[in-house]
C-alpha cells in the first residue's frame, strides 16, 4: 500500500506547500479539563498534501485536526488527536450521511509518526532514514469518494505525550469509539447522534476497531454503529510475537513491548530483568521511530537477540507471568460485537497470522456475533517479507467498501458462522 501511495503522490500536485502540524497543537492541557469521552479539547483547520482546492470530487479541499478526550486501559482520562475529513461528494446511497472511523495500520512509535501530521505531507523524510507516506490516503479517499466522512484516529500517544500504545486492546478500542463521539461534537460537524457509523481498519487498524466493536456495549452504547471492517487482525499478541520473529516486521514486536512497559507498571521488573543492554538500546531507539525506518534498522533479526539468555520474546512471555497475564488481556474474541462484522484476512499471511484471526471468527460465532470470515486467497509469495500481509488488504478494499455501504443501507449482513 505504501508503493500505491508513493506512486499516486508522485502523480498529484499539493494543492498548497505541506504544512506540518505546529507543534504547541499537540500540547495537552494539564490538567485535562472536566468532561467525558468524546469531548473536543481543540480544533484547528488545515491543508491535507493531496487536495484539489474548491473542487467537487473525491479529493477533500480541506481537514481538521482535531484533539480529544478518551480513556487509556486503566480507565484514566487521556487526549487523542486525529483527523476529520468531510466527504465533498453527495452521499446518494440510503438515510443520513454515515461516518466512518478509519483506524490506522502501524505508523510507528514516534510522535512523528501521527496521521494527523503526515496527512499535511506528501513525504515526510528526517536523514538519515525517517522516512514516511501516509498509506492510509489511500483507505481514506476510497471512502470520501463513496460520499462517507471520515474521521482517522492517532491513537494514545501517537503526537501526544507518552509511549504510544501500541497493540493495547482497550487503548485503542477506546480511541476508536472516542473519535466517533468527538466528529458528533466538533462545532460545525454535519454528523449528529443519528448518523450512522462504521468502523474500518486493517493491521494495527483491524485490531483497534475488533476491539472498539466489542467493546462498544459496555463503552460506547449511544453511538449508532452499524457495521465494523476488521482485516488483518492482531487478535492474540502470543502468537503474534512468534509470527514477527525474525521477519521484517519484528520490531513491531518491540512497539508492542514498550507500550506494555509504559503501561502496566507490574511489568518492569520482568522486563528489565530478561532484556540485554543491547536490547534495551534497540527498544529505546524504535520507541522514537517510524516504521520504514524500523524495517530498515531492525528488519529480519531475531527477538533472542535482545535477551539476556537468547530466548524468544514468545518464551518470555510464557515464563513471565505478568507479562503473560498482560498479553492474555489484549486477546481480542471475549466479547460480542452488538453490530455485524466482516473479518478479513490473508490465507498466506506472513505478519498476522491466519489461524488465529479463524479464531476470532469462531469465538464471536460462539458468542452470538454476525460475522463474515472473508479469506484472501493468494499464494506465499516471498514469506517474511510482508507481501503476504500488505497484499490483502488491497484485494479486499472494493468488497470492504460494497460490504460497508451495504450496512449503512439496511441491507442485512451475511454471515459465515455456520458454514
Amino acid at each position: 500500500m505504501g508503493v500505491c501511495l508513493a506512486i499516486v503522490s508522485a502523480g498529484a500536485a499539493p494543492a498548497a506547500p505541506a504544512e506540518s502540524a505546529p507543534a504547541d497543537f499537540y500540547a495537552v492541557p494539564t490538567p485535562l479539563p472536566a468532561g467525558a469521552p468524546g469531548d473536543v479539547l481543540k480544533s484547528e483547520s488545515y491543508p491535507p498534501a493531496l487536495a484539489v482546492p474548491d473542487q467537487v470530487g473525491p479529493w477533500p479541499s480541506g481537514a481538521q485536526r482535531i484533539m480529544y478526550r478518551s480513556t487509556d486501559a486503566h480507565g484514566e482520562a487521556v487526549a487523542v488527536t486525529g483527523t476529520y475529513f468531510d466527504a465533498s461528494v453527495p452521499w446518494t446511497e440510503g438515510g443520513p450521511r454515515p461516518l466512518v472511523v478509519l483506524a490506522p495500520g502501524t505508523q510507528g512509535q514516534g510522535d512523528q509518526c501521527a496521521p494527523s501530521k503526515l496527512f499535511a505531507e506528501v513525504v515526510h523524510y528526517t536523514p538519515p532514514l525517517d522516512f514516511s507516506v501516509e498509506y492510509e490516503t489511500i483507505q481514506a479517499y476510497a471512502l470520501l469518494s463513496r460520499g462517507m466522512d471520515v474521521v482517522v484516529t492517532d491513537y494514545e500517544g501517537l503526537g501526544t505525550p507518552g509511549v504510544h500504545s501500541y497493540g493495547d486492546r482497550r487503548a485503542q478500542g477506546y480511541a476508536v469509539l472516542d473519535a466517533a463521539r468527538a466528529v458528533t461534537r466538533l462545532p460545525g460537524s454535519r454528523i449528529g447522534d443519528d448518523n450512522p457509523i462504521g468502523l474500518w481498519g486493517y493491521s494495527q487498524g483491524g485490531g483497534a476497531t475488533a476491539s472498539a466493536a466489542e467493546l462498544q456495549d459496555s463503552y460506547a452504547p449511544e453511538l449508532n454503529i452499524r457495521g465494523t471492517y476488521a482485516g488483518g487482525v492482531p487478535a492474540d499478541l502470543r502468537a503474534e510475537a512468534v509470527t514477527l520473529d525474525g521477519g521484517l516486521g519484528i520490531g513491531f514486536l518491540g512497539y508492542a513491548v514498550n507500550a506494555i512497559y509504559a503501561g502496566y507498571p507490574e511489568t518492569r521488573g520482568e522486563i528489565d530483568g530478561a532484556t540485554s543492554p543491547y536490547g534495551r538500546e534497540v527498544l529505546d531507539d524504535i520507541a522514537t521511530q517510524c516504521a520504514t525506518e524500523t524495517i530498515a534498522r531492525y528488519g529480519l533479526h531475531r527477538s533472542s537477540e535482545w535477551t539476556r539468555d537468547g530466548r524468544s520474546i514468545a518464551e518470555l512471555i510464557d515464563a513471565l507471568p505478568n507479562v503473560r497475564a498482560v498479553v492474555d488481556e489484549q486477546r481480542i474474541g471475549r466479547l460480542t460485537p452488538r453490530s455485524p462484522v466482516l473479518i478479513a484476512q490473508g490465507r498466506n499471511d506472513d505478519l498476522v497470522p491466519y489461524a488465529q484471526a479463524r479464531t476470532l471468527a469462531d469465538d464471536w460465532c460462539r458468542l452470538g456475533a454476525t460475522v463474515e470470515f472473508s479469506i484472501q486467497e493468494l499464494p506465499p509469495i516471498a514469506p517474511g517479507l510482508a507481501v503476504g500481509h500488505v497484499l490483502p488488504a488491497g484485494t479486499v478494499l472494493p468488497y470492504a467498501l460494497d460490504w460497508m455501504t451495504d450496512r449503512f443501507n439496511g441491507v442485512p449482513a451475511p454471515s459465515t458462522c455456520n458454514v
